[in-house]
C-alpha cells in the first residue's frame, strides 16, 4: 500500500484518538482524521502547529517521518524512528564505517555539485560564473585546499 503525505501549512492541533490522527483547524473549527498506518510523511510547515507527544510516537512507531519547516518554509528537522527503521540503521551504520578515501571522494563529489549549482544560478540570472566553473574542477578529494576555509580566495 502507497503511503500518504500529509502537509499542514495553516495553525492546527495534532493528537491521536484510537490510532487516528485528529487533525482540529484552528480557522474554521474543522476536524478530520486519517488512520495512522496509512501516512508515510507528515510535513508541518506552520509555526502555530501543535502536536502531541503521544501522537509523534504513534507516527515513529508506525516508520512515518516527520518533518518540521522553519519560519522561511524551509525544511530545518527530521524525525525519524531509528529503532524499527533497519534500512536507516543500516545507512547511518554504512556511512559511519565508510573508509576515508570513500568520505573524502563523497565530500569532493559534494562540494563540486554545490559550486556548479551556484554556477547554473548565476548563468539563469545572466551573470558571470566561469570563476565558479573553473573552481569545480579544482575540488580535490577531501578538499584539503579549501580556498574558502582558509581565506585565500583570489579573484
Amino acid at each position: 500500500m502507497i503511503k500518504r503525505t500529509l502537509y499542514f501549512g495553516n495553525p492546527a492541533y495534532l493528537k491521536t484518538v484510537n490510532e487516528q490522527l485528529v487533525i482540529e483547524m484552528h480557522d474554521g473549527g474543522e476536524t478530520k482524521t486519517a488512520p495512522i498506518e496509512d501516512i508515510g510523511l507528515l510535513i508541518l510547515d506552520h509555526q502555530q502547529i501543535t502536536i502531541t507527544q503521544a501522537l509523534i510516537a504513534k507516527l515513529l512507531a508506525n516508520n512515518t517521518a516527520l518533518i518540521t519547516c522553519d519560519h522561511t518554509h524551509h525544511p530545518t528537522g527530521m524525525l525519524l524512528n531509528l529503532d524499527g527503521n533497519s534500512l536507516q540503521s543500516m545507512k547511518y551504520q554504512a556511512q559511519v564505517e565508510a573508509s576515508l578515501p570513500l568520505k573524502k571522494q563523497l565530500w569532493q563529489q559534494t562540494v563540486s555539485i554545490k559550486i556548479q549549482n551556484q554556477a547554473s544560478l548565476l548563468a539563469i540570472q545572466r551573470e558571470e560564473n566561469k570563476y565558479l566553473l573553473n573552481l569545480v574542477s579544482a575540488v580535490k578529494s577531501g578538499d584539503p585546499d579549501n580556498c574558502v576555509k582558509s581565506g585565500d580566495v583570489d579573484h
